[in-house]
C-alpha cells in the first residue's frame, strides 16, 4: 500500500509523523475555541431595572422587564437581585413600536400579514466601579404575523419582547 508515495512499514510510519505534526500544529493553531465561559466571571448578580416607555402603547416595558429577567435566569449563570445587593444594573427604554401591512386580502383588503416593529435602549453598567459594561443606543428587532390564522397584536409584542430579550441576553457575553 502507498502512502504519499512511499511504500512499505517505513512509509506507513512516515505518513503517521506527519499526520501528527499537522494535527499538532492544528492544536497549537487553537482554531478559535475556548472551555472559557463567555459570561464575565467579576459578575455575580444583575438588577433588571423597570425599562422606561415613549410609546403611546403602555405594557410593553412591563413585558420586556419580565422577559429580561427570565433571560437572565434561563440563559447566564448571574442571579437576578434587588438593586441594593447587585453588582450590576440593567436599564433601558422602549423607544418605538410600529406595525405596517405587508399583505392584504383581495377579497376584503384587511391586513392579511403584518410587521411589527420594537426598538429600545439600553445600558449595563457595573455599579461597584461605575463601568459601562454594554451601552446601546438602539437596538430593533422585527417580526411577522398573519391575523387571519388567528395571530394578534399581543401575540407578536410577546414574540418581540422575547426575541429582543434573547438579544440583550446575548450582548451581556465578553467578546472573543
Amino acid at each position: 500500500m502507498k502512502y504519499f508515495g512511499l511504500s512499505g512499514r517505513c512509509g506507513r510510519v512516515e505518513t503517521m509523523r506527519w499526520m501528527m505534526v499537522v494535527w499538532l500544529l492544528g492544536l497549537a493553531a487553537g482554531c478559535g475555541y475556548s472551555t472559557q465561559s463567555l459570561h464575565r466571571k467579576t459578575v455575580n448578580t444583575v438588577y433588571v431595572e423597570m425599562f422606561q416607555s415613549k410609546e403611546f402603547r403602555r405594557g410593553i416595558e412591563f413585558q420586556l422587564t419580565e422577559a429580561l429577567r427570565k433571560q437572565i435566569d434561563r440563559a447566564t449563570p448571574y442571579k437576578n437581585a434587588r438593586r441594593e445587593k447587585a453588582d450590576t444594573v440593567l436599564s433601558g427604554e422602549v423607544l418605538e413600536w410600529r406595525e405596517a401591512t405587508i399583505g392584504r386580502s383581495f377579497i376584503t383588503t384587511l391586513p392579511r400579514e403584518t410587521a411589527a416593529t420594537l426598538a429600545i435602549r439600553y445600558r449595563w453598567q457595573d455599579v461597584r466601579t461605575g463601568k459601562l459594561l454594554v451601552d446601546q443606543p438602539r437596538l430593533v428587532t422585527t417580526i411577522q404575523y398573519v391575523r387571519p390564522v388567528g395571530e394578534t397584536t399581543f401575540d407578536a409584542r410577546e414574540d418581540a419582547v422575547n426575541k429582543l430579550a434573547r438579544k440583550v441576553v446575548n450582548s451581556m457575553e465578553t467578546g472573543w
